[in-house]
């Protein structure tokens, strides 16, 4: 099965790092690991990548998870492998990200990059928008986005509620 590229952005102290790894090797997954704290290069790259500084932060293909997350992997690369187009955007839990930035927990899908030409970036995405709803379906946190995003039929068109700062936004695009 042809999988695409992995990255495993790791530290050698990291216990999720070394169950993600472990999880990825038992599904025959092939992988790059890139120690973020002997590499500082590979250390900017997750940060430009991911929006985040804690691991673990896998890349597959285009999409970022952050997190030991199972089942999005599982999802990302599912989808992959069948040739589904990927959304095109690092997302992580909004409330982790608000709550560690000292606010009130807002829910949804926080937006850390976006890669050029994906549906993410034609639907005017940019790093710090939070993504509340997808074709009329709240979205609280990442892995509720990546359901919605699962429902939609590729070419299939969605409409992105989304805030920036203190508006709300909407947005239509294909996938």
């Amino acid at each position: 099965m042809a999988y695409p590229p992995v990255t495993v952005y790791t530290t050698s102290t990291c216990p999720w790092c070394v169950r993600a790894k472990q999880y990825l090797t038992q599904k025959g997954v092939p992988f790059t690991e890139k120690n973020v704290e002997q590499d500082r290069v590979a250390a900017m790259e997750m940060v430009r990548r991911s929006g985040q500084t804690g691991v673990p932060v896998l890349t597959i293909g285009n999409d970022v998870v952050v997190g030991f997350d199972r089942a999005r992997i599982d999802r990302l690369l599912e989808a992959a492998t069948a040739g589904r187009p990927t959304f095109g955007a690092s997302v992580a839990d909004a409330s982790r990200i608000t709550a560690k930035a000292g606010g009130l927990p807002i829910f949804g899908a926080y937006v850390g990059k976006v890669a050029p030409g994906s549906p993410a970036a034609r639907a005017g995405l940019q790093p710090q928008d939070i993504i509340t709803e997808v074709n009329m379906r709240p979205i609280a946190n990442a892995d509720d986005l990546a359901k919605a995003l699962e429902a939609v039929p590729p070419g299939g068109r969605i409409l992105i509620t989304f805030t920036r700062g203190q508006k709300q936004l909407r947005s239509e695009t294909s996938f």
